[in-house]
């Protein structure tokens, strides 16, 4: 399956809304998860160089803390494990969905509306696809 991003959509998901107003001068981590929707039309598909310029600057700016692109959906296994223990282990998600998840960014930035307008800019998030946004957990670690 190819990646083929259009217009903007950009979902935030997670338990109640992030509130980041006591932080200030603090960076928080937000996991950018990009899904490529099942079918795209020709005239929105980005293009290896739209990915390449969204990985430089993302880069540059110096926010980009790690990411990947992963392989295609056909390579997935999944595995569940039953309440007595027992392991099962099949080919592929096989999820009723119209998104597949095509790799993350995880970015630091100073607060959600940074990570939304990084999102935004994403070419994952164009044709149908989404980005999801979320705050990466920090447990004092």
């Amino acid at each position: 399956m190819s990646i083929r991003p259009g217009p903007f959509v950009v979902m935030v998901c997670g338990g109640p809304p992030y509130d980041d107003s006591t932080r200030e001068g603090i960076t928080v981590k937000y996991m950018l998860l990009i899904n490529a929707g099942a079918s795209a039309q020709d005239d929105d598909a980005c293009t290896v160089e739209d990915w390449m310029a969204y990985d430089q600057a993302v880069r540059q700016a110096g926010v980009w803390v790690s990411g990947e692109s992963l392989a295609d959906l056909v390579t997935a296994t999944t595995v569940r494990v039953s309440k007595d223990g027992k392991r099962s282990v099949t080919d592929g998600p096989y999820a009723e969905t119209r998104e597949v998840l095509g790799g993350f960014y995880v970015i630091d930035v100073p607060d959600l509306d940074v990570a939304l307008d990084w999102a935004a800019r994403c070419p994952g998030a164009r044709g149908g696809g989404s980005v999801v946004v979320r705050p990466v957990a920090d447990f004092g670690a």
